[in-house]
């Protein structure tokens, strides 16, 4: 299979970016999307060009970090995956593949299609950690959990941290990440003790990091890796308020 890639170049964060076009031929329908820019690089190198700057690590749909906006759409063309999970086959022979960064205020360029994804760790360190102690592995397992909220608190947590629901949302928010965060112990014993602290202090700092409003439009869901259910906005709305109550 042959690709014309527009990939956007950046050399820092205060030049300013262009797109660029590339050829790449000759790749296996069985490749992966970041195998393909492997090659990409691999064929830049050999040309005495600059390669392209791409976030990567496990390549297994578990870290988050292949954070890519292919064709306008966040990590590619299939529901449930991640950037690489994405394999060319996925793609028209011939086609001109569009890549660009996550377009978010709240995620910076470095360079090329690397962002600063920072805030997201931000906003976990103002949630903070559970104080309850558990003691040892059986002494915790014998804290009785309903299945259904076991399961429930286990999607969310399900979150890697992509960034995709911020960069799709016309808004720029966080409110998918940080409903799923909130949620994931909201739904546990462990999680209640600090609950109301945990929802107002990663709200707060969601808004001082400059990300917008939800006005629930779903695309946040629909663009999920991970699938995560606007469903658990619902719940950090009633956490937040119901802390607000208590102040």
């Amino acid at each position: 299979m042959n690709f014309t890639l527009k990939i956007w170049r950046q050399k820092d964060a205060k030049s300013k970016g262009a797109f660029e076009s590339y050829k790449v031929e000759n790749i296996s329908a069985d490749t992966s999307f970041l195998e393909m820019l492997d090659i990409l690089n691999n064929n830049l190198i050999h040309e005495g060009k600059e390669p392209v700057a791409f976030d990567h690590d496990c390549r297994e749909g578990i870290c988050g970090m292949c954070s890519l906006h292919i064709d306008g759409q966040a990590h590619g063309p299939s529901q449930g995956a991640t950037t690489c999970q994405i394999y060319m086959r996925k793609f028209r022979d011939g086609a001109t593949i569009t890549i660009e960064p996550w377009r978010s205020a709240a995620f910076p360029v470095i360079k090329d299609l690397v962002v600063n994804r920072s805030a997201y760790d931000q906003i976990l360190q103002a949630g903070g950690f559970i104080s309850v102690r558990t003691n040892s592995v059986p002494d915790a397992n014998a804290i009785p959990i309903p299945q259904a909220d076991a399961e429930e608190s286990m999607d969310a947590a399900a979150c890697v941290g992509c960034g995709a629901c911020a960069a799709t949302c016309k808004n720029g928010s966080a409110m998918l990440f940080v409903a799923a965060r909130v949620s994931s112990l909201a739904k546990l014993p462990q999680g209640r003790v600090e609950g109301a602290r945990r929802a107002k202090a990663m709200v707060a700092k969601m808004d001082e990091l400059g990300f917008g409003n939800c006005t629930n439009t779903g695309a946040c869901q629909a663009e999920c890796p991970k699938q995560i259910s606007i469903a658990h906005i619902a719940r950090l709305n009633r956490e937040f308020l119901s802390a607000k109550f208590e102040d």
